[in-house]
């Protein structure tokens, strides 16, 4: 089938973490500081989607080659074959996110249909800092282990905005079944791929809007939602809700161009739609549905 315009929202928490260390900053959690606003660069999602895939048994461009991270150049090496035909055909993550190579002499640069924007928190974070002791020491002579410094979220509620190109997907091969395995990853990659700076992140919302055609952009869904803070400093899900009055009004508004709208909904997140907590599948319920399992 022909894959069309699809728009993303994507919300997922973080409560006592690191959702995405900066390496100019100590590894701290990057940081709006002046708004109070932590942030999740889009690589390091797409690094959790890439990572799912891979597990699924799926072969991908961007990984590491027996569990040692190589360059670039090694991957390609590594190709059974260079032809765009086989690299499409076989290379799922770049259908999905594009790629480029260079192979003998020759770039190859494939725009990736599937792009997201940086993920910022809806609400205002505070950082934790803490100090940890190795048990190994810093060299043979010292008898004490090495003290290093460990960052964290208290809590952040980070949300993704993200576009799927029609026309970009014809030129990547990108089929149905890479979307379906994104929305899989989207609700399952982080959880099941947890390390100790990342545990402590769940996803909360997962929206995927399948348009009629390859022309409708609707914008940042983000910009449609807000969130409210039932206490000051959240630090719970069960603490804040989610108003989606303007998303609904939007996507109901322009239904006609709707083909599909593809969702989760983690029930701890409290929706809010004319001042009163709903069901996601109510709120919505003027929408073709399609719950992803």
């Amino acid at each position: 089938m022909t894959i069309t315009n699809n728009e993303i929202l994507y919300l997922y928490d973080a409560k006592l973490t690191n959702p995405n260390g900066d390496p100019d900053e100590e590894n701290r959690p990057r940081m709006d500081y002046e708004r109070e606003m932590n942030l999740v660069s889009d690589l390091r999602l797409k690094r959790y989607i890439r990572d799912f895939i891979h597990a699924k048994g799926h072969d991908i461009f961007v990984r590491r080659v027996d569990d040692k991270p190589v360059t670039a150049d090694k991957r390609i090496k590594d190709l059974k074959d260079s032809s765009n035909e086989w690299i499409l055909d076989n290379l799922t993550d770049v259908r999905m996110f594009g790629a480029t190579m260079t192979v003998k002499r020759d770039n190859k640069t494939f725009i990736g249909p599937i792009q997201f924007n940086w993920g910022y928190s809806l609400n205002k974070v505070e950082l934790l800092e803490s100090s940890i002791t190795s048990h190994f020491s810093a060299s043979e002579r010292a008898t004490q282990g090495t003290i290093g410094k460990d960052y964290r979220v208290k809590y952040s509620l980070i949300a993704f905005s993200g576009v799927v190109s029609g026309n970009r997907a014809e030129k990547t091969m990108l089929k149905d079944e890479d979307l379906y395995l994104l929305d899989e990853a989207m609700k399952y990659a982080i959880p099941n791929l947890a390390t100790r700076s990342k545990i402590g992140q769940y996803p909360r919302l997962y929206i995927r809007t399948e348009y009629m055609d390859k022309e409708t952009i609707l914008g940042d869904y983000r910009d449609y939602i807000e969130l409210r803070e039932n206490v000051p400093n959240i630090r719970d899900i069960n603490e804040c809700s989610l108003i989606i009055d303007r998303l609904v009004k939007l996507l109901n508004e322009n239904k006609e161009k709707i083909k599909n709208l593809y969702y989760f909904a983690d029930e701890k997140l409290e929706l809010i739609l004319d001042g009163q907590q709903v069901k996601f599948e109510e709120a919505f319920k003027d929408l073709p549905l399609k719950q992803v399992k």
